[in-house]
């Protein structure tokens, strides 16, 4: 079982002192999990079939044939319309769909002309956008990938940041003075120019954009490494540990970086945010992830050339507000729980 030190057990305690923070905390962990699991609650894949009294799970299990269940389709089957047969049939068959039966992929034209608005009928909650997808559907995917986005490239981002800025402020000298040369030069090359050349010479892909972002975004958390390990390596407890031998490895991880994650943790939420915010506008402007993934960006882009269907926009520009506003929430709670002013520890 996890044990926290006291010094840490305080700052949760503060931390769930803050409500709008601890609860935007908890309301956006509960749905970053519950995007994981999405192919279980939105998808075009039945949960459960009963068919002659033998029991399949096609969520969870490769596409079986059409003539598998009785019916004649060449691929996939159509699980809403064997739905609805079994229904009229009123036998023990039966078809146990998610509580959206559509996918982000899936186009619906069985009623009118897309865009269609939100209807309870058709099960499309949040309507469909102009090609006849479910919104809901693309919403829910388009946020697992945002989320996966920004918490990918702000993982790699910060260890590289926080293994370079740590070695500049520690060792400093010319080593640092190089570094520091080097990050001056590489901020001056322009991102959105090098995301243009990129898209327009191969194909976009979500590694892609994730190995750009990290490309430029270490060095901000460089510099605030940095400045915070040249900071506590002149304190005493560091001098202390080197005049009875600690060696550089242990002075580093066991001592100055347990006092520098405060910078870490405190600026995580708004990276993220930023992150979001990236992916969001690149592929607003046709310069991100390639079609038909499921993107706040594209749904944006619909929005905006299609403003008679005010669902659409009015979905994803929700979405966005309270995704960011709950990180932002967050982002103020933890930096007043982990003020080093209020707490602080030297070893």
């Amino acid at each position: 079982m996890l044990r926290l030190n006291p010094l840490t057990r305080k700052k949760w305690r503060r931390f769930q002192a803050i409500k709008r923070g601890y609860w935007s905390f908890l309301l956006l962990s509960l749905l970053l999990m519950l995007s994981l699991v999405a192919e279980l609650l939105i998808n075009s894949k039945a949960l459960m079939v009963k068919y002659n009294g033998e029991y399949s799970f096609p969520v969870f299990s490769d596409v079986k044939a059409g003539t598998d269940y009785g019916f004649d389709y060449p691929s996939e089957p159509d699980y809403k319309a064997m739905q609805r047969q079994f229904q009229l049939e009123d036998g023990e068959n039966f078809v146990m769909m998610p509580l959206v039966p559509w996918d982000p992929f899936e186009q619906d034209f069985s009623g009118d002309y897309p865009p269609t608005p939100p209807s309870v009928q058709t099960q499309h909650y949040l309507g469909t956008d102009v090609i006849g997808r479910d919104i809901l559907a693309r919403l829910v995917y388009g946020f697992r990938t945002a989320m996966g986005f920004a918490l990918l490239t702000m993982t790699v981002s910060y260890i590289i940041g926080t293994a370079v800025g740590c070695a500049m402020g520690f060792f400093g000298g010319k080593f640092d003075l190089l570094i520091q040369r080097f990050i001056e030069v590489w901020s001056m090359v322009p991102f959105l120019y090098v995301i243009m050349i990129l898209v327009s010479i191969t194909r976009p892909t979500f590694t892609l954009f994730v190995a750009i972002n990290v490309l430029f975004g270490w060095m901000g958390m460089t510099w605030y490494m940095r400045t915070m390990t040249y900071k506590e390596s002149a304190r005493e407890y560091v001098m202390a540990a080197r005049a009875l031998g600690a060696s550089t490895g242990r002075i580093i991880f066991r001592h100055i970086l347990p006092n520098t994650t405060v910078m870490i943790v405190t600026l995580a939420p708004f990276t993220i945010a930023a992150n979001i915010t990236a992916l969001t506008a690149l592929d607003y402007l046709g310069l991100g992830l390639m079609p038909p993934t499921p993107s706040w960006g594209e749904l944006l882009q619909q929005g905006k050339s299609n403003l008679d269907a005010p669902w659409i926009v009015g979905s994803v520009v929700t979405a966005i507000v309270l995704v960011l506003v709950m990180v932002t929430f967050i982002g103020e709670a933890i930096r007043a729980a982990f003020d080093p002013k209020k707490f602080t520890r030297y070893l």
